[in-house]
């Protein structure tokens, strides 16, 4: 497939496209190459997040481009990549839910709510979506991208790592 979709080789905030689909496969739990509502509902309870029908709805929305009720993987990965085409138009507004979807995404996994995300919680959350990584490996995700060198993430470092690309 020689197709020109940035999608297929460039790193988004996830890492590579390999990254990217991993995660997606873990959305799509029955497999047919789609999330639905209820796939991503049941991922965000799977995560502990008590996110309203509503909610869901409305990120089902914001992702879904081609609004077919679904999202594919090319949607997904533009999404975690924060593609051109997103920061072309109204940069400003993005900006702003943006931050409410990185603020409830970082929340996800600050788990006892102190504003830091340890290894601890990283692995603990790591394993619930069932994903299998030592603590090790979650205390070396951490080393990269904690920037004040306090062996957490805070907020500012998470939305740094989550929008560069």
């Amino acid at each position: 497939m020689a197709k020109k979709s940035s999608a297929s080789s460039e790193p988004s905030s996830l890492g590579t496209m390999d990254d990217v689909r991993k995660v997606f496969n873990k959305f799509d739990s029955n497999g047919d190459g789609r999330i639905s509502c209820d796939e991503l509902r049941g991922m965000l309870l799977a995560l502990g997040s008590k996110t309203s029908t509503e909610e869901v709805k409305r990120i089902m929305a914001e992702i879904d481009k081609d609004g077919d009720g679904y999202i594919d993987l090319k949607e997904f990965a533009e999404f975690h990549s924060g593609s051109e085409a997103d920061q072309c138009g109204g940069a400003g507004a993005a900006a702003g839910a943006g931050n409410k979807e990185l603020k409830d995404a970082f929340d996800l996994y600050d788990l006892d709510k102190n504003g830091l995300i340890s290894a601890s919680e990283l692995h603990a959350v790591m394993k619930r979506l069932g994903e299998k990584c030592s603590l090790s490996d979650c205390s070396r995700m951490i080393r990269s991208v904690d920037a004040d060198g306090d062996g957490s993430v805070n907020f500012e470092e998470f939305k740094k790592m989550m929008t560069r690309g």
